[in-house]
């Protein structure tokens, strides 16, 4: 298990830790040289005090599988990911730039539809995405921002740079672990924050309270913020508690809560309380019965007109994924241009819309070379990965993309980049993303870094936590101060 530098190599991908001629990158050479000086049983104790950490507070993940649901501990990686500051804030930059673009177009496809009416086709695609919400015309959210809460998947390719994969708009996930990883590492491996001035990311409860409470459509010094799940079973429910209890909100399901005149209140023991903010954790269709699906047990009735009111605040707004959508996703580019008259900083991955007959004609001619995803699902599910696909899936893909060719969309597979992970036989290289939270209310905030996460399985792309993917501290280091021990970072 001990660690030799000089034996792993990841050729032909962009390693985050270690350059192509076989030495740590600047930022990573303190924390390398560090890991290579443990011996074999140093390493192994710290490995079983993770798993103990991971226990003991109890991070845990579910996972969906024919054999039922699955209670997991929260798989992770000692290894840090390591991004340079001077990069990252390029990458923060580029972030927000999006998100602003992005709610840009939300707010006006539900109002003025200027876009809509220059753009004939993007219309068209609108109006068919499962997640657009007629309900939601009219509606003008505080500060207009409809996507108050996004989860931007970022990919290196093997030239290394960034590129967008995908924008979370809904309810996107993973946050806490992106915290727990800090924890933890800090728990057990201090000593790996002495000569590395580390950005800290602690703050993100706090920022996430105040954008929260910037909502209220009352001007109350401390209003009543509440997180609503959709209970125990639900995959992130870990995360939910642990927000709620970290920004000193209540964590409150549909059952909770009750609307009585267009406003929501709080059952409590003391009686009815009024509630200013609602950061959702559960789906649009699932919110309101009498709004959306009228079956619906985990949301609240009258919840949607309280807001329409503009009586309660939701974050996410209804309505905001249906800039999720993959499809709509090619667009951005052109979003940002159209809305900020502004470059895109970051890149999107090269895409191909299937309801192009000509894009469509090229995607099915060259599906053991492309990935395919379906338009609004998310965690890995229901995609293709071709040049890992079977003849008889690809020709059973195929099939589908010709019945509803709206629902996909394709890109060639990204060389992702790689970092190493300690496995019984030393460091070897796994594929990985990059997660961060982004956050716009009143002001816009940027988590320094995210939520890296790991496909453990060698030679694997798919890094979902959901499909047994793990993860690791993700670090944003200042070069400046690497090597000053004053370790800024704990």
């Amino acid at each position: 298990m001990s660690i030799d530098w000089k034996a792993y190599s990841s050729p032909g991908f962009f390693d985050e830790l270690i350059s192509d001629s076989g030495k740590p990158r600047p930022c990573s050479r303190s924390p390398t040289a560090y890991l290579a000086s443990l011996s074999d049983e140093e390493l192994q104790r710290r490995q079983e005090a993770i798993k103990h950490a991971i226990k003991t507070m109890g991070i845990s993940f579910t996972v969906y599988s024919e054999a039922g649901n699955i209670d997991r501990e929260w798989p992770f990686d000692l290894i840090p990911r390591i991004i340079p500051l001077s990069e990252w804030q390029t990458t923060s930059q580029g972030l927000e730039q999006r998100l602003r673009a992005l709610n840009c177009f939300i707010h006006d496809i539900y109002n003025e539809g200027k876009v809509l009416r220059n753009d004939p086709f993007l219309k068209s695609l609108i109006v068919d995405s499962g997640n657009y919400r007629p309900q939601c015309v009219g509606m003008k959210p505080k500060f207009q921002v409809w996507a108050n809460i996004c989860g931007t998947d970022l990919v290196r390719d093997k030239d290394g740079r960034f590129y967008v994969l995908e924008d979370n708009l809904r309810v996107p996930s993973g946050v806490s672990y992106m915290l727990e990883n800090r924890t933890v590492t800090k728990r057990v491996f201090p000593e790996l924050f002495e000569h590395s001035e580390i950005l800290p990311n602690s703050d993100y409860p706090s920022q996430l309270y105040d954008m929260l409470s910037s909502l209220s459509p009352r001007g109350r010094a401390k209003p009543e913020v509440v997180v609503l799940t959709p209970g125990i079973y639900n995959s992130a429910y870990f995360e939910h508690s642990f927000l709620a209890q970290q920004m000193g909100a209540e964590l409150v399901q549909g059952s909770d809560l009750i609307v009585e005149d267009d406003r929501v209140y709080m059952k409590t023991i003391d009686g009815l309380a009024p509630v200013d903010v609602i950061y959702r954790r559960i789906d649009d269709l699932f919110l309101d019965p009498k709004a959306f699906n009228p079956d619906s047990m985990l949301g609240v009735a009258g919840l949607m007109g309280a807001w329409l009111k503009g009586n309660v605040a939701l974050a996410n707004a209804p309505g905001a994924g249906v800039a999720d959508d993959k499809v709509i996703y090619t667009y951005v580019p052109k979003l940002i241009r159209y809305y900020l008259g502004e470059e895109p900083i970051l890149p999107n991955v090269e895409s191909y819309l299937c309801i192009d007959p000509a894009q469509l004609d090229h995607v099915l001619k060259n599906l053991d070379k492309l990935v395919v995803k379906p338009a609004n699902e998310s965690g890995g599910y229901g995609m293709l990965m071709g040049p890992k696909a079977s003849k008889k899936e690809r020709e059973e893909f195929a099939a589908r993309i010709k019945a509803n060719p709206r629902n996909y969309m394709a890109q060639p597979l990204v060389y992702l980049s790689t970092a190493p992970i300690l496995t019984p036989g030393g460091v070897e290289p796994r594929h990985i993303d990059l997660r961060p939270f982004i956050l716009q209310g009143r002001n816009t905030y940027v988590t320094a870094g995210g939520l890296t996460r790991v496909a453990l399985v060698k030679g694997s792309y798919v890094v979902n936590s959901s499909q047994g993917g793990g993860s690791k501290d993700t670090w944003i280091v200042d070069e400046r101060g690497t090597g000053t021990g004053s370790g800024g970072g704990i």
